[in-house]
């Protein structure tokens, strides 16, 4: 099926109405005064599903540029097309790619997309990818493989020079690429969310869902200057080191591959204690943090937990909502009162069954970032005030 573009909105994303404090310079009441780029740049979509191609086009707009001229489509035998339909000889070009449903295919519409633009002579290919697929699997898992590390060298190999992308679930991924990576953060976003769409938020506390997201919240807890809580329990982890891939050996012993006199002690195995909420959220606002949220057990359990502890409002606030299988269902049902995330993955399909769901716009950032690479601008301004630990 060729794509073909719309000119409709899909969606109303909640956007800043003021320049975020990290980005100050950036103003979105007239983006033609953020965008002045130099000549040779060219900016495609690698998507072929019609949502997410929305992406493409709010950046497009913001930096007074038309969209490049490529199709790309899938062949009767599922074979992905491209169709690169205007030179980039010479060219600085920028492929904006955002996750859809099958992200198989998400990835290879983009390697084949870079791939033509680099046997094309383009000056310069810049990846941007708001969300980075398979980041979940970038530690070794038993005898599995890290996916990530893999993703990372096809893209390298395709012919990416430049890679931007957006909360990385574990910031080691970027030492995966030979290329430089820019880490973008949707923390000031969601921050200016909490301040300007929860009229009451000073009554608030931050909650980590478990200790493994505790640097998040105290990112959050800390710049909004509010308490901080955290669940921890019997809730089984699946980031825990349990099924890191030092535990892959048997665990038994094996007299005949060591020395008789020799015993390897045992790691004594993990056992949680009951689910416990440290930090006092009784007559709060819980404001649950996370980057992604896609199985929403978790979520709806820690829910559930903070509203028999007192709280009487809950929020739970993410930057990669994948919200698949019945998520929104789930969301309906459960104790929570609204679930932001922001468009780095098309939902338009999952706020249309839950009305909880809300989106922020992170556009903003991503065309900055382009701007300045283009110009050769320094991208230092874009990380003002993060840390080693955010």
């Amino acid at each position: 099926m060729r794509c073909e573009n719309t000119e409709e909105e899909l969606s109303a994303a909640w956007v800043p109405r003021d320049p975020l404090p990290e980005c100050g310079e950036i103003s979105i009441q007239d983006p033609v005064d953020m965008n002045h780029t130099k000549g040779g740049l060219v900016i495609f979509t690698a998507n072929s599903h019609p949502s997410s191609r929305e992406m493409g086009k709010r950046i497009s707009e913001r930096l007074g540029v038309e969209l490049g001229k490529v199709q790309v489509y899938q062949e009767s035998n599922r074979e992905t097309r491209v169709q690169v339909q205007e030179s980039v000889r010479g060219k600085d070009v920028f492929v904006i790619q955002t996750v859809s449903k099958d992200v198989n295919t998400t990835i290879m519409e983009m390697l084949i997309l870079v791939y033509a633009c680099r046997t094309s002579c383009a000056r310069s290919i810049t990846g941007v990818l708001p969300y980075f697929p398979y980041s979940k699997q970038c530690k070794m898992r038993k005898r599995g493989s890290i996916v990530s590390k893999l993703i990372a060298s096809m893209m390298c190999k395709a012919g990416l020079t430049h890679l931007i992308t957006m909360d990385l679930h574990q910031k080691e991924i970027q030492g995966f690429f030979n290329i430089p990576v820019d880490n973008l953060r949707a923390s000031p976003f969601l921050l200016q969310y909490i301040q300007e769409e929860i009229p009451d938020y000073r009554n608030a506390v931050i909650v980590a869902k478990s200790p493994a997201s505790a640097k998040r919240a105290q990112s959050f807890a800390e710049r909004l200057r509010l308490g901080l809580a955290v669940i921890h329990g019997e809730a089984q982890d699946p980031e825990s080191d349990q099924v890191d891939g030092r535990h892959s050996p048997p665990a038994v012993k094996t007299t005949g591959a060591i020395h008789p006199s020799m015993e390897i002690p045992l790691l004594i195995p993990k056992e949680k204690p009951p689910i416990t909420v440290v930090g006092d959220v009784g007559g709060r606002i819980a404001i649950i943090v996370d980057d992604i949220i896609d199985d929403v057990d978790s979520f709806v359990a820690a829910a559930e937990t903070l509203k028999e502890r007192g709280a009487y409002k809950i929020f739970v606030m993410a930057t990669h909502g994948i919200l698949s299988l019945d998520a929104p269902r789930f969301i309906e049902e459960s104790a929570i009162d609204e679930v932001v995330v922001t468009n780095t993955i098309p939902h338009e399909l999952q706020k249309l069954q839950c009305p909880k769901i809300k989106t922020v716009d992170i556009s903003m950032i991503l065309s900055e970032a382009i701007r300045r690479i283009h110009n050769g601008e320094s991208m230092s301004y874009l990380f003002r005030n993060i840390g080693m630990d955010d």
